[in-house]
């Protein structure tokens, strides 16, 4: 099978190559999906398990990519939920073998069902950034109607469904980002901006819950805007800001078909809607990893046409 691999940390997304690699077989409890879409995080090179096994040994070349969607093609030993031909989306383990390849080995309870009227490239584009903005909101926040969400990065993919996720629940969102980001944030369905570049972020109010991407400075200011009681959620790593009557939760995202279907219904229904910023093919995936523009929304392979 075509997949893209990579074999430098230190290289970055210039290292990624298309090669031939050997088809995955299915493990106990997993299933083979043929990839028709898939998503990249532009951050995930990064990540120690992109290169290394639970176990902590190198598991270079590996295939990056942890978002899916595509089509059952085989059941592993004792699978159980889904079925050969099953339309699928879902978020891989971080420390396998990952999904821009034209097939993957998946655990089957890391998978959730792709309804029909759902395209792929969609598909693909909501698992990471879905279930990090529901998780950081209803799981870690355990966001209320009524309550104030600063969401940093508002224009973004993952603060885009914050602002989205936070507004159906009845909260009152404010967005962050740059100045050329403003209409986009309004447009998710922030009721404010704050230009993170020309803006005093001291100047927004009491809130009840920050939506961290940044890390840093911006999150230790931020910290001093929750009121009693509030929580600063942050997927940017292990923090020193402290709420002084508050919380602070430091997560990473967890797989959740429960979660995915809840996503994917919004989806449906219109009302979340996703954030996708260039489609490549396979072939190309590397030079759109490379491009040298600012990225604008998620970018997604369509490794099956």
């Amino acid at each position: 099978m075509k997949a893209i691999v990579v074999t430098d940390q230190a290289a970055g997304t210039a290292g990624m190559k298309l090669v031939e690699r050997p088809e995955p077989r299915a493990a106990i409890n997993d299933v083979i999906v043929q990839v028709h879409a898939s998503g990249f995080t532009w951050d995930e090179l990064t990540w120690p398990p992109t290169w290394t096994d639970r176990l902590d040994r190198d598991r270079t070349p590996s295939i990056p990519g942890h978002e899916l969607a595509g089509v059952v093609t085989a059941l592993g030993y004792g699978t159980t939920g889904l079925s050969v031909g099953q339309r699928v989306f879902g978020l891989t383990d971080w420390t396998r073998d990952g999904t821009l390849a034209e097939y993957v080995a998946v655990e089957a309870r890391n998978l959730a069902p792709l309804p029909g009227d759902v395209d792929f490239t969609v598909g693909a584009s909501l698992p990471m950034s879905g279930l990090t903005a529901w998780q950081g909101l209803f799981e870690h926040g355990h966001l209320r109607p009524g309550q104030t969400v600063l969401a940093h990065g508002a224009a973004g993919v993952v603060g885009s469904m914050v602002i989205q996720l936070a507004r159906e629940a009845g909260a009152y969102v404010i967005g962050t980002g740059r100045a050329a980001d403003r209409q986009a944030v309004h447009d998710f369905g922030a009721q404010e901006f704050v230009d993170l570049e020309n803006d005093t972020l001291e100047d927004v109010g009491p809130v009840d819950l920050v939506f961290d991407v940044f890390g840093g400075d911006i999150e230790k200011r931020s910290a001093a805007l929750i009121r009693a009681g509030g929580t600063l959620v942050t997927i940017a790593g292990p923090t020193e800001a402290r709420p002084a009557n508050g919380l602070v939760v430091d997560f990473v995202v967890e797989s959740d078909p429960d979660q995915l279907g809840e996503i994917v219904q919004r989806v449906r229904d219109g009302r979340l809607r996703t954030n996708i910023g260039r489609v490549s093919s396979l072939d190309d995936a590397v030079a759109a990893f490379n491009q040298t523009a600012r990225r604008k929304g998620k970018t997604i392979i369509r490794v099956r046409s």
